[in-house]
């Protein structure tokens, strides 16, 4: 029988996961796109049947609403629902799939919208509720979090006895012309980069502790294949809080991210005049977020595709034991950001995310990664995951380091 597969989200990732589903439509089947905006749905599927030849259905539902949610679910009965929704609406699709009995996938933790914090405990404690409806939620399949676990679970397959550590590193050196513009979605971008940095290391007596640091406190320079050196900050990164559990041996896991100091000192003037806020302020009269209202100021991260040219690189640098000697090994991705507009009308970021989404929801319907509860990228064989990023337009490559390297 074919399947059915619907897609939450209408912006730049759930464009390109429309379009690489459809791509792929041996294995997806009927494809529905929902958001609660139809005309965006509908603009994509016009694209998606013009450049690839398959037609989509479109509907309208408000992710924020169970009952609106599960009244779409029983209509359409898909296999699988991809969230590329906000992360805020995770755990509202994430129950109406255990009430239906659906299959679920996303790309990022849930965030509360009143406070800035990135963590799975809120969708790990719903792993006995997606065991009671016999289906499974693959948590994170996006690039990092997504690819970059599945990059430490392949490093710790093949390559290590032991990872003892490791940085993963994320540079987007795209230039879209603005002054000032995110990448994605401005709100959860912005709120990520203000946030104060962590990083997880084990002490002196063996136990495990997250560092935590000041926003942009660390810096290093990391020189990118294909990109050059640049100025590389550290950040918190929820893929951290799943590989500590799963990467035997670890001592020490961090997350870098390169900005520009045009970027850093837009960011840093909104910060000082509160522009950055998530709690309401008054303004004649009237309730705003103003972190909400600066997002109606910033380009929408959906429109940067035609205008964004550059590379982007993200990769996992591990070091570790193997058969008793040291080893250090760079495992990264590198994508063009006009290739990416080329091909499904939106920029790298939104590509490199959009992708990996695809091929964790084509695994699961292929039954290659099965399962019942909840479930990270890394617990998962990374060899076939890794197989499909060469197939569906993200080729990634190995280099082996000298141990003298960082």
């Amino acid at each position: 029988m074919s399947k059915k597969t619907l897609i939450i989200g209408a912006g730049g990732v759930g464009n390109v996961v429309a379009f690489k589903c459809a791509m792929n439509a041996q294995i997806f089947g009927e494809i529905t796109l929902a958001s609660r905006t139809l005309s965006k749905c509908d603009a994509i599927a016009k694209n998606v049947k013009a450049k690839v030849g398959v037609e989509l259905k479109t509907a309208t539902v408000d992710a924020d609403s169970i009952p609106q949610l599960i009244e779409l679910f029983k209509a359409l009965t898909p296999d699988i629902v991809i969230n590329v929704a906000l992360p805020y609406q995770d755990l509202t699709i994430m129950d109406a799939c255990t009430a239906c009995n659906i299959n679920y996938l996303d790309t990022a933790n849930y965030e509360h919208p009143d406070t800035a914090k990135f963590e799975y405990k809120e969708q790990w404690e719903r792993d006995e509720q997606f065991k009671e409806a016999n289906i499974m939620a693959l948590l994170g399949s996006g690039f990092d979090p997504g690819v970059t676990n599945v990059f430490c679970a392949y490093a710790q397959k093949h390559y290590f006895d032991e990872i003892h550590t490791i940085d993963i590193l994320d540079c987007n050196a795209g230039d879209h012309g603005y002054p000032f513009a995110t990448n994605f979605n401005p709100e959860i971008n912005l709120r990520e980069v203000s946030a104060n940095g962590r990083y997880w290391q084990k002490n002196d007596d063996g136990q495990g502790e997250w560092i935590e640091t000041k926003p942009m406190e660390i810096m290093q320079v990391w020189d990118y294949p294909e990109v050059g050196e640049k100025e590389s900050y550290l950040l918190y990164h929820e893929e951290m809080e799943s590989l500590v559990k799963h990467i035997k041996g670890l001592k020490r896991i961090r997350f870098f991210m390169t900005f520009g100091q045009s970027y850093l000192t837009h960011m840093k003037c909104l910060e000082n005049v509160g522009m950055l806020g998530i709690k309401e302020v008054e303004h004649k009269g009237q309730k705003i977020v103003p972190m909400e209202f600066l997002a109606t100021l910033l380009p929408d991260p959906a429109s940067l595709g035609s205008r964004t040219k550059g590379k982007t690189n993200i990769g996992i640098y591990a070091k570790g034991i193997k058969d008793g000697k040291e080893r250090t090994i760079y495992i990264y991705q590198i994508s063009d950001h006009e290739k990416c507009y080329e091909e499904v009308l939106s920029q790298g970021v939104s590509y490199t995310t959009g992708v990996p989404a695809m091929i964790g929801a084509k695994l699961i319907l292929e039954g290659k990664w099965q399962g019942t509860g909840i479930f990270n990228m890394e617990e998962f064989d990374p060899d076939p995951f890794m197989e499909e990023l060469m197939v569906q337009g993200l080729p990634w490559k190995i280099e082996e380091k000298s141990n003298s390297q960082k």
